[in-house]
């Protein structure tokens, strides 16, 4: 059983796709969420579609690259519940598509580093110390295939970034693992959201090619679909599992027929 009843968890870039899905799904298995995003409006839409269904929720407002509003969502989630059992750190962008590398602009690419990665150590680094005074957690942190496969869309910092997600997750993996906090990443391929069904729109022929690339199943996945996994890693059934990657895909494939 996925037995996250209970238990207090944050999920950051709650407030659609992957993000909202995951926070609904914890709402259902009996967690306490705590909807963190940069949207109030939306943010406050997924909390009240949490309570419709019989779950508890409430929202912080947080944009993850300000370091005074992450201390102030553990914060503010510890006034509120008195513990942080699990963490979601899924908030990110995609950045410039189809740009070669020397041709992004200098402050794009400190955007995105500052919001996929860098926000997600400083949450990590707030997170962390609440855990350890009770005990352990569990924090899973969103990457992507691109994570462990190099972009052949033409966005090298978002690439960079989810590469490092990875590096910077299983370090933590082993800096916390005997003090019970496991640290997992989830790597999403091309799924239903914000970041994904603009470009569907916009150039359906190249991104039906882009799916069938890569997955075996040759279509695009659920937001609901990450959600699961993310759940079972947050879960007390994954307890032994620590600095895992797992590719939420529909299976890898470069097809030769």
């Amino acid at each position: 059983m996925h037995n996250v009843e209970g238990k207090v968890v944050v999920i950051t870039g709650a407030s659609s796709g992957i993000g909202e899905a995951t926070a609904l799904l914890f709402g259902e298995a009996g967690a306490k969420v705590v909807v963190s995003a940069r949207r109030e409006e939306r943010g406050k839409a997924v909390v009240d579609k949490i309570r419709s269904n019989g779950g508890e929720a409430f929202f912080i407002k947080t944009d993850v690259t300000k370091t005074a509003d992450v201390i102030a969502l553990v914060n503010g989630t510890l006034d509120k519940y008195g513990k942080l059992d699990c963490a979601v750190n899924n908030a990110g962008i995609s950045g410039a598509a189809m740009t070669p590398m020397a041709d992004v602009e200098e402050a794009d690419w400190d955007e995105l580093m500052n919001t996929n990665l860098r926000a997600v150590w400083v949450c990590m680094k707030y997170q962390i110390p609440a855990m350890l005074k009770q005990g352990g957690g569990s924090i899973v942190n969103i990457s992507s295939i691109y994570g462990f496969k190099p972009s052949d869309v033409g966005h090298a910092p978002y690439a960079a970034s989810k590469h490092a997600v990875i590096g910077l997750s299983k370090t933590a993996a082993i800096d916390y693992g005997q003090q019970g906090i496991r640290t997992n990443i989830v790597c999403p391929g091309f799924t239903h959201s914000e970041m994904v069904d603009p470009y569907v729109e916009a150039e359906p022929e190249l991104m039906e090619a882009t799916v069938a690339r890569y997955s075996a199943q040759n279509r695009l996945g659920e937001s609901a679909e990450i959600a699961e996994a993310i759940l079972w890693l947050s879960s007390d059934a994954a307890s032994f599992v620590n600095g895992t990657v797992l590719a939420i895909d529909g299976g890898d494939t470069t097809k030769l027929y």
